[in-house]
């Protein structure tokens, strides 16, 4: 359904121009004796004045790299090169000194534009669907993520900044990327690279996985190692990968103390606008847990909370599709109406794993919502299409010693192949796409608020 606007206004950022230095800490939380803090942009020239108990420092280190800047009798000039975040430590004496940072800015980046009146998000302002927040709740544990969840309770505001910051570029070293990058709205916030791309361009480690219904998964880690206990944990993950965004946590809090349009969002999530990394950790965190699929031809089929799913609006084939994944046990793994996986698991992808996951070649993989619009598929990518998967666990399951059991003959204990006909393999593709969400893959309470609407 469209998403539709909360009652309470917001605010209506404007575009603000990027030159020069934008500002320093608010003096409304402006800590005594703290650092300061400027920005500059890349290509636009840049003057500012050290401070040090108002005599001219004499001793000044201007680091980690000039970055097209110098300094002369206290005073740094320049036109920035390339965006990162430098330092200058200067003192009157050496044992005494005085840093200030200056985070230089890409010079082609964009402002967001946000409504008057906030997005309402599911686990916010509007509930999410009974048959879902049933399907979500089979393990009744007092898991990290669920105490993290309820720790970290999702708002509107919360969910709108975090929307923000996912999508922001800056979170990146050199304002290259974000999260959104890796995780498209349109393949569901998956990625239809096999690799995704870092920062500077290099391949990423693994493909990324969707983030679609990932709020339901609580009990066993996310990314496909299950690595990150919480959501809060695993925002903040990519952003300090070497890889893919390359930001050491302090940095990525000065540089968004600088960035003009957050103290108001950050003030309307958490009270205050003061910026910390905690804050930004939780709203991320809000953000993921609004990504709830409830739109699909499969959704439609929950008219009640209390009545079976009616699946007679689907074709012949699409019902058939969906005896199929119930028969040859595929709601073994991808359990419940969110499809989710409860933990890691090896799905004997290789006889011997090249990369053993979360421990003997085991992954958690994502919800099937929205499955036929983000291939390729697996941690690798290794599957292009869904034909492929479906193929492989028709027929290409593998032996090793570490195979889950539920992908075994429990007779014989070799690989469990679905040995699907033609017609079986046709009708549960057909069924797959019924996960689709197509209101989903273009909310405005999800898109990307810096893309350009010309």
């Amino acid at each position: 359904m469209p998403a539709r606007p909360a009652r309470a206004i917001l605010l209506l950022l404007s575009p603000v121009a990027t030159t020069g230095a934008w500002n320093v800490y608010s003096s409304a939380y402006e800590r005594e004796n703290a650092p300061r803090i400027f920005s500059a942009v890349v290509d636009s020239p840049f003057t500012l004045k050290l401070r040090n108990s108002g005599a001219t420092p004499q001793h000044v280190v201007l680091g980690p790299v000039p970055n097209g800047l110098r300094v002369a009798e206290g005073v740094i000039k320049g036109t920035p090169a390339k965006a990162m975040i430098m330092h200058a430590v200067a003192g009157n004496a050496p044992g005494i000194p005085d840093t200030t940072w200056i985070v230089v800015f890409a010079s082609s980046l964009d402002n967001p534009v946000l409504p008057r009146e906030p997005y309402r998000y599911r686990g916010a302002s509007l509930d999410i669907p009974p048959h879902l927040a049933q399907g979500g709740l089979r393990f009744v544990v007092e898991s990290p993520e669920v105490l993290a969840a309820r720790a970290n309770p999702t708002t509107d505001a919360g969910a709108a900044l975090g929307r923000v910051l996912f999508y922001d570029r800056r979170l990146s070293a050199n304002d290259a990327v974000s999260c959104g990058s890796c995780h498209d709205q349109s393949a569901g916030f998956g990625d239809t690279a096999r690799l995704s791309r870092g920062h500077k361009g290099q391949d990423t480690r693994r493909h990324s996985m969707a983030l679609a219904n990932v709020r339901f998964a609580t009990g066993g880690g996310f990314f496909w190692d299950q690595r990150a206990k919480t959501l809060e944990q695993q925002v903040l993950m990519p952003i300090q990968d070497p890889i893919e965004m390359g930001m050491a946590l302090p940095d990525l809090e000065r540089k968004l103390n600088v960035i003009p349009y957050y103290p108001a969002l950050y003030a309307a999530a958490f009270g205050s606008p003061e910026i910390t990394i905690e804050r930004t950790a939780r709203a991320l965190a809000q953000f993921l847990r609004t990504l709830v699929t409830t739109d699909s031809p499969f959704d439609r089929a929950f008219t009640s909370p209390n009545v079976a799913a009616d699946l007679t609006h689907l074709t012949e084939l699409e019902r058939a599709g969906s005896i199929v994944f119930r028969r040859s046990g595929c709601t073994v793994c991808h359990f419940s109406s969110t499809q989710i996986v409860a933990s890691a698991m090896n799905s004997g992808l290789d006889a011997e794993p090249s990369d053993t996951g979360a421990g003997r070649g085991s992954f958690r993989a994502p919800s099937l919502r929205n499955v036929a619009v983000r291939a390729p598929y697996m941690h690798d990518g290794r599957f292009k299409t869904l034909d492929e998967v479906i193929d492989f666990y028709s027929s290409g399951v593998k032996a090793n010693p570490h195979l889950d059991v539920r992908l075994r003959n429990r007779a014989t204990q070799e690989p469990r192949r679905l040995e699907l006909s033609a017609d079986d393999r046709a009708a549960l593709k057909a069924f797959l796409h019924t996960l689709t969400d197509s209101t989903f893959l273009s909310a405005p309470e999800f898109s990307d608020p810096f893309r350009r609407r010309d």
